[in-house]
C-alpha cells in the first residue's frame, strides 16, 4: 500500500464516521481503496521490502487511528476476527538467508554434491576472486599453478658423467605406487564418538589402535574382524595423539584435552600419568591447558609435548619426571597443534600452532621464541611432518586450503618449493584435516589426506581420500565407496603393508589395494565386504551399553546403504584396567 493510497483510505475512514449524506459515495470509494490495496499487495518483491524498510517497523498516528475506528462490517478484517473470538491471518514472507555472509537475497554451501559460493565471498577452493568454486581450475586440475620439483644439480665431475653418457641409457621410470583404493572391512560405530587419532602397532602388522572425542582407547584386529578391546578409563577428553615406546612395544603413550600424558600398558589397560597441566581441575577455559602435539626421540628417551598455551615440556621416559621448566615455542596463549622430530637427526624438532607459523629447533639448544626458521602461514598451521625416510623435505597442512611442501630443509626456507591446493578447510564437527606422508615411498613424494567438499558420484554425494604426488602437485588417485558417504579427515597408511586406516565419524574403516582378481570378479558379482557392528560405548551402571549418537556427527550416519552380504553382530570387549594419578 502506497503513501498516497494510505492517505485516502484514513480520509475514507473518518468520513465514513460522519454518517451524512455522503455515506453512499464514501462507501464505493472504501471499494474502490480496497481494490487499489489489493492490486498493490500483489506487487514486486523489491517494492514490499522498500515500503517495509521506508516504515522501519513503527506505526504512525493515522494508522493507528485507523485501527481505532476499523468498522465490523467487512468479513476477515481484525476487528471483526477479534469480536468473533477468531485469530486474524498472518502472512509470512520467507526470504533466503545465506549461511556465510548472514546477509538475505542468496544462499550458499551444500545442496547435494554441489557446493554453491557466496557471491560477497572469494572462491572457497582456491581463496581468489572472480570465479566460483565449481569453475576453479584447481578443482579441474589439482596442479593447476604447481611448479614441479627440480632436480638440484652437485655441479660435481660425476654428475657431469652421469648427465652426458649414462642418463640416456636408462629409463628414469619412477616405481608404481600401489594405492589401496578398495573398502576391505569396516567397524561401524565401533566408538561412541568421532575417531581422533589411529595408530598402527609396531610389530603387530594386523592391529590399529584408535583414540576418539571422549578419550576411548580402542584396540583391533583387523583380520580377525570381532577381536577389539576399549579401554575408557585412560582419559576423560578428547584423545590426540598417540606414540608407541620404541623399546617395548606393548607400552603407548598418549595426549588428551584432558591436559595429561599418559602411558597405557596394552594388554592389561593400567596406565600411569606422566604429567598433568591441570592438577586442580577444572577453574575456567582461561587456565584449562589442553595438549595437542606430543613425539617421542628414542635416542635420548624425551617425550617432547606442548599445550594449547604456545609452551613445550620435556619428559623424562625413565624417570617419568619432567626436566627443566616449560619453554614458549608459539606465541603465548596460542595452540600446539603438533610436534615432530626428524627421523634422521630427532634433536631437530618441527613444531606448527594456531599463530600460523611452523617453527623449527634444536632441542639441544632451545631458547623461548627463538627458533632456528619460522615458516609463515596463511591461516592455522594444522600439521607438521618431515619426511620419513631422509627428513630433508617438510609437509605442512593449513587451514587456507594449502598443502606447503619444501624441498630441502637445509636450503632457502624463506618461501615453500609448492603450494597445492586441496580442500580441506573445515575443522568444526570435524577432527582437522592432516596430509601425511606415505612411510613406504622411498622417494618420499606420495602423501594421503582426506577431502572436505564432496563429489557427485553417480548420485551419490562422496568425501573422497586423496593420495597426492607432492612433486607435482598431480591427484594420484581418491579413494572412495558408496557405503561411506561421511567425511574421512583422520587417515593412516600402513608403515610396511599396502593398507590404508581411515576414520570416519565413528567408524573405522580399512582398505587394500584392488587386484586383477578383484576385478574381474567385481566385473561378474559384486565383492561381499565384511562389516561389524559394535557398541564402542561406555558400559553404564545398569549394565547396558549407551549407543546414543555422536553430537558432533561427521555427516549421514554410515550403513543406511549397505550392500554389505557378510555381517557380523559382536560386543566389543571392555578392558578392566584403571588409570592411576
Amino acid at each position: 500500500m502506497g503513501p498516497t493510497t494510505r492517505a485516502r483510505f484514513v480520509h475514507n475512514r473518518r468520513r465514513r464516521g460522519r454518517r451524512g449524506p455522503y455515506a453512499a459515495e464514501d462507501a464505493s470509494d472504501e471499494e474502490e481503496d480496497q481494490q487499489e490495496a489489493s492490486s498493490s499487495s500483489s506487487s514486486s518483491d523489491e517494492e514490499e521490502e522498500e515500503a517495509g524498510e521506508g516504515s522501519g517497523g513503527e506505526v504512525d498516528d493515522d494508522e493507528e487511528e485507523e485501527a481505532a475506528v476499523e468498522p465490523s462490517g467487512k468479513e476477515g478484517s481484525p476487528v471483526t476476527a477479534a469480536r468473533s473470538g477468531r485469530k486474524a491471518s498472518i502472512t509470512i514472507s520467507l526470504k533466503k538467508v545465506c549461511k556465510v555472509c548472514k546477509s538475505t537475497g542468496h544462499e550458499a554451501g551444500f545442496k547435494g554434491a554441489v557446493y554453491i559460493d557466496c557471491p560477497r565471498k572469494p572462491c572457497f577452493l582456491c581463496k581468489m576472486p572472480g570465479h566460483t568454486t565449481l569453475t576453479c581450475p584447481h578443482r579441474v586440475a589439482m596442479e593447476h599453478g604447481v611448479i614441479p620439483a627440480s632436480r638440484r644439480n652437485t655441479n660435481t665431475s660425476l654428475d657431469y658423467v652421469f648427465q652426458s653418457q649414462v642418463k640416456g641409457k636408462i629409463s628414469m621410470v619412477k616405481p608404481q605406487v600401489l594405492i589401496p583404493n578398495q573398502l576391505e572391512c569396516g567397524n561401524i560405530k565401533f566408538h561412541q564418538r568421532r575417531v581422533t587419532c589411529l595408530e598402527f602397532h609396531p610389530t603387530k602388522n594386523n592391529v590399529l589402535l584408535s583414540g576418539d572425542k571422549k578419550g576411548l582407547l580402542g584396540i583391533w584386529d583387523y583380520v580377525k574382524l570381532h577381536e577389539k578391546t576399549t579401554y575408557d578409563s585412560v582419559h576423560s577428553c578428547i584423545l590426540n595423539s598417540m606414540k608407541f615406546d620404541t623399546s617395548n612395544d606393548g607400552l603407548l603413550y598418549t595426549a588428551s584435552s584432558d591436559g595429561t600424558i599418559c602411558s597405557t600398558d596394552l594388554e592389561t589397560g593400567i596406565g600411569s600419568s606422566l604429567l598433568n597441566l591441570n592438577p586442580n581441575g577444572w577453574t575456567g577455559p582461561s587456565t584449562w591447558r589442553m595438549i595437542y602435539g606430543m613425539d617421542f626421540n628414542a635416542e635420548k628417551g624425551l617425550l617432547l609435548v606442548a599445550d594449547s598455551f604456545g609452551f613445550l615440556y620435556l619428559l623424562d621416559r625413565r624417570l617419568k619426571t619432567r626436566i627443566g621448566h616449560p619453554i614458549l615455542i608459539h606465541k603465548k596463549g596460542s595452540k600446539v597443534t603438533s610436534l615432530h622430530c626428524n627421523p634422521a637427526q630427532p634433536e631437530i624438532l618441527l613444531s606448527s600452532g594456531n599463530d600460523h607459523y611452523a617453527h623449527i629447533w634444536d632441542t639441544r639448544k632451545l631458547e623461548p621464541s627463538s627458533p632456528f626458521v619460522s615458516l609463515a602461514h596463511g591461516r592455522v598451521v594444522n600439521s607438521g611432518y618431515f619426511s620419513p625416510r631422509s627428513g630433508n623435505k617438510i609437509l605442512t597442512t593449513c587451514q587456507d586450503n594449502r598443502i606447503r611442501v619444501w624441498d630441502y630443509i637445509f636450503g632457502n626456507l624463506e618461501s615453500p618449493s609448492r603450494e597445492i591446493v586441496h580442500s580441506h578447510d573445515f575443522n568444526r564437527h570435524l577432527t582437522p584435516f592432516k596430509a601425511e606422508w606415505d612411510p613406504k615411498d622411498y622417494s618420499e613424494t606420495v602423501a594421503v589426506i582426506g577431502r572436505y567438499i564432496s563429489e557427485n558420484y553417480n548420485g551419490i554425494a562422496l568425501h573422497p581420500i586423496d593420495f597426492i604426488d607432492t612433486s607435482t602437485g598431480k591427484l594420484l588417485a581418491e579413494v572412495m565407496d558408496p557405503d561411506i558417504t561421511t567425511i574421512s579427515p583422520v587417515n593412516k597408511l600402513h608403515p610396511r603393508d599396502d593398507i590404508l586406516a581411515s576414520g570416519s565419524s565413528r567408524s573405522i574403516f580399512i582398505w587394500k589395494p584392488k587386484t586383477e582378481t578383484d576385478a574381474t570378479e567385481e566385473r561378474n558379482k559384486e565383492k561381499a565386504k565384511e562389516f561389524v557392528y559394535g557398541s564402542g560405548s561406555r558400559k553404564k551402571s545398569n549394565g547396558k551399553h549407551d549407543n546414543s549418537s555422536d553430537d558432533d556427527s561427521d555427516g549421514n550416519s554410515v550403513g543406511k546403504k549397505k550392500k554389505a552380504k557378510k555381517t557380523r553382530f559382536t560386543r566389543t570387549v571392555k578392558g578392566k584396567g584403571k588409570s592411576k594419578a
